[in-house]
C-alpha cells in the first residue's frame, strides 16, 4: 500500500480514547487497521508486572494530552502471548507504536515522564501546553527570524517544569548558526537530569559533530582529498563530518560506510563509531538514520 493512500488525520477526542484491551483475535482491526489513521501505541503488560504498574498511569495521561492523535491499546501477554512473540518482546513493559499498518518505533522499560514525553512528541509533534508555542518558534524559524526565536526558546527554558524540547531546539538553533561557544554554554548550563533526555542527547550528538567538522577544510578540498587517494580513511572521515556539517546525511553516512567496508578496524572501529553517532543526532525516526542502519548491518554482517 503506497504511503499517500491516506491522509493522517488525527481522531477527535471523545469517550472512546479510554486506553483498550486488545487480543490476537481483534489486533488487526484495534492496532493494525486503527494505525492507518492514526499512530497507535501498544503497551505490553502483565498483572504481575509492577515496572507495567508503574508506566501506565504516565503513559495514559500524555497519551490523552495529543488530543486523539495516538490511540493507546494494551495487551496482557500472559493471556494473549502470540503477538508480543512475534514482534520479539522479551521484557515489559514494552510499548511499540505503530503507523501505517507497521511497527515504527517502541522502547522498553518504566521510563521517565521526560523521555515518555520526547518519544511522542518524536511522533505526532509537541503536545501539552507548550504546543502552541512550538508552532509559533517553527514559523518564526521558516522566516528566518532568528532573533525571535531564540527570544521565544529561552522563554519555553525559563519556564517551570523544565521542558527539554525548548533546551534541545535552542542548541539547534546555535548549531545551524554556527554559535557554537553559546551552544557549549547552554548544554553546559542545563541541569544534570535533563541532559540525560534523549532529544537533548541528540542535540548534544550534533553539537560534539559540528565542533569536529568546524576544524575541517571546505568539502571541496575534502573531496579533492579523497579523489587523490581513495585509500584513504581520513580524509573519508574529514569528508563525512564536514558533509553531515552541511546537511548532507546521504553523502556523509556513505563515507563511512566505505571506510568500514575497506577497514572496519581502522581507527579502533572509529568510523562505525561516528556513524552511530550520526543516528544519535539524526533521531531514529530520520530516513537516513533507518537507510544506513540497514546498509550498516549488512556490511557488518555480510
Amino acid at each position: 500500500m503506497a504511503s499517500n493512500d491516506f491522509a493522517f488525520t488525527p481522531a477527535q477526542p471523545g469517550a472512546d480514547e479510554a486506553p483498550i484491551e486488545t487480543t490476537t483475535a481483534r489486533f488487526r482491526q484495534d492496532v493494525l487497521e486503527a494505525s492507518i489513521r492514526r499512530v497507535v501505541l501498544v503497551d505490553f503488560w502483565a498483572p504481575w508486572c509492577g515496572p507495567c504498574r508503574q508506566l501506565a498511569p504516565v503513559l495514559e495521561r500524555l497519551v490523552k494530552a495529543t488530543k486523539g492523535k495516538v490511540r493507546l491499546v494494551k495487551m496482557n501477554i500472559d493471556e494473549e502471548p502470540e503477538i508480543a512473540g512475534q514482534l520479539g518482546v522479551k521484557s515489559i513493559p514494552a510499548v511499540v507504536a505503530f503507523q501505517r499498518g507497521r511497527p515504527s518505533d517502541g522502547f522498553v522499560g518504566a521510563l521517565p515522564e521526560s523521555q515518555l514525553k520526547g518519544f511522542l512528541e518524536r511522533l505526532v509533534g509537541p503536545i501539552e501546553a507548550d504546543a502552541d508555542a512550538f508552532a509559533a518558534i517553527e514559523n518564526m524559524l521558516a522566516s528566518g527570524e532568528f532573533d525571535e526565536a531564540e527570544a521565544a526558546l529561552a522563554e519555553l527554558i525559563a519556564a517551570e517544569p523544565p521542558q527539554p524540547k525548548a533546551w534541545a531546539e535552542l542548541l539547534r538553533l546555535y548549531i545551524a548558526l554556527e554559535r557554537l561557544e553559546d551552544a557549549q554554554g547552554l548544554l553546559a548550563a542545563a541541569p544534570e537530569a535533563l541532559r540525560r533526555d534523549p532529544l537533548i542527547l541528540a542535540a548534544a550528538a550534533a553539537l560534539e559533530n559540528a565542533i569536529q567538522a568546524s576544524a575541517l577544510d571546505e568539502v571541496d578540498a575534502l573531496h579533492r582529498r579523497v579523489a587523490e587517494n581513495q585509500s584513504d580513511p581520513q580524509a573519508r572521515f574529514d569528508l563525512a563530518l564536514a558533509l553531515n556539517a552541511k546537511g548532507l546525511r546521504e553523502e556523509a553516512a556513505a563515507q563511512l560506510l566505505e571506510i568500514i567496508q575497506r577497514d572496519r578496524n581502522w581507527n579502533d572501529d572509529g568510523a562505525r563509531k561516528q556513524l552511530v553517532q550520526f543516528f544519535e543526532a539524526w533521531g531514529p525516526l530520520d530516513k537516513t538514520t533507518a537507510s544506513a542502519r540497514r546498509k550498516l548491518s549488512a556490511v557488518l554482517f555480510a
